[in-house]
């Protein structure tokens, strides 16, 4: 039976169609199936279409974080105990690869208007063992980079993006993914373009690129240039297929992957285009909800989701969600809230930068719905009805 009251709307949607299919069946008839001619293609469109100098595909956004981590650590030599400012907002797997490396992480608030770390915060946290930066863009929005770029500049610090959440968005007229030394990018199934698991690297150095290349496949010199940062290769096989000369892992992508990855990349400006007509509808009616905040950002942002913060500490979100969640819609936390206060945090060497204000709020207070690349402006409509009597 019909319900008139029902919404509907899922935090994700395939984004796939026929063309994905034949990608897939046409790689499962060839005899390459592991990381090869379609994936270093993929990263050539990607590049171009982002407007990077290179493009390295692997398996996750998590292992690009993973990489880039890495990269930077044996690159620059860091020791052990220096110290990266994080914001306390983001994705486990931002954080997860510091630890692992070895890095004492400080979190900062979060800006409340973009979500996005507080950049006003910042200095005041830097010591004398700050090495970098781990920047996060937050549900399709971007961090303030002039801002960022004028501190790593002025304290020497490297700056890592993760653009997991906001493939598209463009800050100062440049896609985000362009500002940091390196950025991560993530193709699985609920982002941006989907290539089912997958992530990408993106940066405009050749030394970090050639890391991330060892980095990604073992630590060796097969994929490297003949004349690299590590050592001239001999162009015999038995030494430059079976050479290691840093320690690396194993996060290649498959051939499925660049495949579909190449299909999606084909459609992703009619995706932005409706993810970003569906938040001007999002915006314009939730900015005159009283009592709730929303994410703010420009109109060429590239929408990941759209988040809902109840102003008032006393609003009961669980009730809310409740409502959502009995009409149909689905909903989640802003990223991982506070992870400073989920139990893996016993783990890290980690330090809190001032009070985490505008983090809690969002961590007791926040959720998001999801945003997509089909006209949603019915359930848009509804869903504000819903927020506005609940206040």
């Amino acid at each position: 039976m019909f319900n008139k009251d029902e919404i509907k709307l899922a935090l994700t949607s395939t984004t796939w169609d026929e063309s994905e299919l034949e990608a897939i069946a046409n790689v499962l008839s060839s005899s390459k199936l592991t990381m090869g001619k379609k994936c270093e293609d993929f990263e050539k469109l990607f590049a171009e279409k982002f407007g990077s100098k290179y493009s390295i595909m692997v398996n996750s956004g998590s292992s690009a974080n993973l990489l880039m981590v890495f990269a930077m650590k044996l690159r620059n030599k860091h020791d052990f105990g220096d110290e990266v400012i994080v914001p306390a907002l983001s994705w486990s797997t931002t954080f997860s690869p510091l630890q692992q490396a070895g890095y004492k992480l400080k979190f900062l608030d979060i800006d409340l208007k973009s979500l996005c770390i507080d950049d006003k915060a910042i200095e005041a946290a830097i010591s004398k063992k700050t090495v970098a930066i781990f920047a996060a863009n937050i549900l399709g929005q971007t961090c303030d980079y002039k801002k960022l770029l004028e501190i790593c500049k002025k304290y020497d610090l490297t700056l890592l993006e993760d653009n997991c959440e906001s493939m598209g968005a463009v800050f100062d007229d440049k896609f985000s993914g362009n500002f940091g030394h390196m950025a991560s990018f993530s193709t699985f199934y609920s982002h941006h373009i989907s290539t089912i698991e997958g992530g990408i690297i993106t940066t405009n150095d050749e030394v970090y690129y050639q890391y991330l290349l060892a980095l990604r496949a073992h630590g060796w010199t097969r994929n490297l240039p003949i004349e690299n940062i590590f050592e001239v290769k001999t162009n015999d096989p038995w030494d430059d297929l079976f050479r290691f000369v840093i320690p690396g892992f194993n996060v290649r992508p498959m051939e499925i992957q660049g495949a579909t990855g190449i299909t999606q990349l084909k459609k992703i400006d009619n995706f932005l285009e409706m993810r970003r007509k569906n938040a001007e509808v999002f915006v314009n009616l939730f900015s005159k909800i009283p009592g709730v905040i929303i994410q703010e950002g420009p109109a060429n942002s590239s929408w990941f989701g759209f988040s809902i913060i109840l102003q008032n500490p006393k609003q009961n979100r669980r009730e809310l969600i409740d409502i959502l969640t009995k009409k149909g819609v689905q909903t989640r936390p802003i990223v991982t809230g506070n992870f400073v206060l989920n139990p893996t945090i016993n783990y890290y060497d980690y330090e809190v930068q001032g009070d985490l204000k505008n983090t809690n709020l969002a961590h007791n207070n926040g959720f998001f719905i999801g945003n997509h690349h089909f006209d949603i402006t019915s359930e848009i409509q509804k869903i504000a009805s819903v927020v506005e009597n609940f206040n």
